[in-house]
């Protein structure tokens, strides 16, 4: 579904991505892992069109060089941000909406008129909004105002509203980052339910080694905007420069540290 090869990204001087390659097929849950400052982000910023990289990036057997983020969305790829994309004086429901504004054609004129192909596509995404708030348990919030929701909930609405658009692969951009054990046991439930049931394909971002250990079915690790591994949990779990780039080596860590690495190895 997506194949990038020889992927490079500078800014100035610096060189945020070296000669990245990878592919993601069809219905996969592909993770990129990284310490702070490996490009992860950068990565995404390349794949969603933020981002004017060299190499090739093709999804679905199409090249998506010289494409803006929004014809990338059109394309059938969403996304999510490390800092929540809501719009916090709108409603759940409102915000979800905004997610299906490109399924919906016409304008104000339109809107005004009340053409039965506006009426049809609004009515259309209404539905959408109801599915998803069903699928995501935010029925309940629906009429709440984004700002005044717990932070967990928020992050189930970005999720939601980056669904809304019907896209085939999605990009979540360290989607648990701030959450507790409990709330990240949670999300990614949703998430793996999301992804079964709208058969979309997902590649995620995240520092929490063990909940990407856990439900991943590859990953590529990063480190200073190289490719350290990739390769299948178990794989990545046993790669010397992964642990290394994540604890450090044996000269620069202390024994507890020594052994966490080693727990991180043997976590499944």
């Amino acid at each position: 579904m997506l194949k990038v090869e020889s992927l490079s990204l500078r800014y100035g001087g610096v060189s945020a991505l070296k000669d990245i390659n990878f592919d993601v097929d069809e219905g996969e849950l592909f993770s990129i892992l990284g310490p702070n400052g490996a490009g992860k982000t950068s990565l995404f910023n390349c794949l969603s069109g933020l981002a004017k990289s060299e190499g090739s990036i093709a999804f679905e057997g199409r090249s998506l060089a010289g494409l803006k983020p929004h014809q990338i969305a059109g394309r059938g790829i969403g996304r999510t941000f490390q800092n929540l994309g809501l719009f916090g004086s709108m409603t759940v429901a409102e915000n979800i909406l905004v997610g299906s504004h490109r399924q919906i054609r016409g304008g104000a004129l339109s809107a005004a008129l009340a053409w039965p192909s506006t009426m049809r596509a609004e009515l259309a995404a209404r539905i959408r909004a109801d599915e998803l708030m069903e699928l995501m348990d935010l029925t309940y919030w629906r009429d709440y105002v984004v700002s005044t929701l717990p932070y967990g909930t928020r992050k189930r609405v970005e999720l939601a509203k980056a669904v809304a658009s019907y896209p085939r692969l999605m990009l979540l951009d360290e989607p648990v980052a701030g959450m507790n054990k409990e709330e990240t046991g949670d999300f990614i439930r949703y998430v793996l339910q999301v992804k079964e049931e709208l058969n979309l394909t997902i590649v995620l971002i995240e520092h929490d080694v063990h909940m990407v250990m856990s439900i991943s079915d590859r990953i590529l690790a990063l480190d200073f905007g190289e490719v350290i591994g990739l390769g299948t949990p178990a794989e990545i779990q046993r790669n010397s420069r992964v642990i290394e780039a994540y604890l450090g080596t044996s000269d620069n860590v202390n024994q507890s540290e020594q052994e966490q690495a080693e727990k991180v190895a043997a976590s499944e």
